[in-house]
């Protein structure tokens, strides 16, 4: 495909979609995200030669949620390695982000980082060395890094609203403290967690963000190594087998592209050795991913042949 005919791409897929936006509910279980207008739609593609093509409300910022974990995750392999995966495994699922069945079951080893007991592991292992506000801080710093952009910030009030609200996390967060798998108080690494997942960002920022992974760990714009290729490849894998919670089977199959997903949302993607990309529609399916953004980056790696599986 010829990169002059992205934004022609683009433009279609927006204007097939546009009688459909605010499809689905928004994650009303957070009182923050509840107010979201559902009627929003923006869809970013970043190549690895730094053009960025966009659609619709592409430069409205939204809560990320839980696509934060590969940018915590890329942090807790900085820190301690291969060393992370005594801690959490790399299987999918199967079960939903906040489940606690599955955790009682493998002794307080939660099956992978993205899914929330995983998360919250992956962040305790970030803030070892650090005060909570410390470790924010350095996740903030690296996201702007990543996505050349002092702009990305944390919504504090949902972060507020998550603390509020957010007793299963405490619960995962207490059941692996008592297995030994928390080496920090519960109430500063959920302190980090509920931050970590209101970072607050447009597609454009997350789509820049992330586009090291689609470059083999390298920022191919400011031409600075972010992580090993190895490391790159092993975080993009990850994203395509566990990063949709229990729909990451069916996105796997629709869609072909390692890709994160966040209750607010938002849906990063990775074509790998040519684009990152990032799509923001509030409403979301039964399993807890956009609805309208799934179809959306179906639509996109079947017209442009993205997929890892062939076009």
């Amino acid at each position: 495909m010829i990169m002059t005919d992205l934004q022609a791409i683009l433009d279609g897929i927006y204007t097939e979609l546009k009688p459909r936006i605010g499809e689905g509910r928004v994650a009303d279980y957070i009182p923050d995200l509840a107010k979201v207008d559902p009627n929003q739609f923006g869809l970013t593609v970043t190549t690895v030669d730094g053009k960025i093509y966009s659609v619709g409300d592409s430069a409205v910022p939204f809560s990320i949620q839980s696509i934060s974990k590969v940018f915590m995750l890329t942090l807790a392999l900085g820190k301690v390695g291969e060393q992370l995966w005594k801690r959490v495994g790399r299987e999918p699922s199967g079960s939903a982000f906040n489940s606690i069945v599955q955790l009682e079951q493998e002794s307080g080893i939660p099956r992978n980082p993205f899914i929330n007991a995983g998360a919250i592991a992956v962040t305790d292992v970030v803030i070892s060395g650090h005060a909570p506000r410390e470790a924010i801080g350095e996740l903030l710093r690296f996201v702007r890094y990543l996505s050349d952009d002092d702009g990305v910030t944390i919504d504090g009030r949902v972060a507020k609203s998550e603390t509020h609200t957010g007793f299963r996390n405490v619960a995962l967060a207490n059941f692996m403290k008592a297995y030994g798998n928390l080496e920090h108080p519960v109430e500063h690494v959920l302190g980090v967690y509920f931050h970590q997942c209101a970072l607050s960002m447009t597609c454009e920022q997350l789509a820049k963000a992330g586009l090291f992974l689609a470059a083999r760990g390298s920022n191919p714009v400011a031409g600075l190594s972010v992580v090993s290729p190895k490391r790159a490849r092993r975080i993009n894998a990850l994203m395509l087998t566990c990063g949709h919670y229990d729909g990451s089977g069916d996105f796997a199959y629709h869609v072909g592209l390692p890709g994160k997903s966040g209750v607010g949302g938002g849906i990063f993607a990775v074509a790998p050795g040519i684009a990152s990309m990032a799509v923001w529609s509030p409403g979301l399916n039964k399993v807890g991913n956009s609805q309208l953004g799934a179809v959306a980056l179906e639509m996109l790696a079947a017209r442009t042949g993205w997929s890892v599986f062939g076009d």
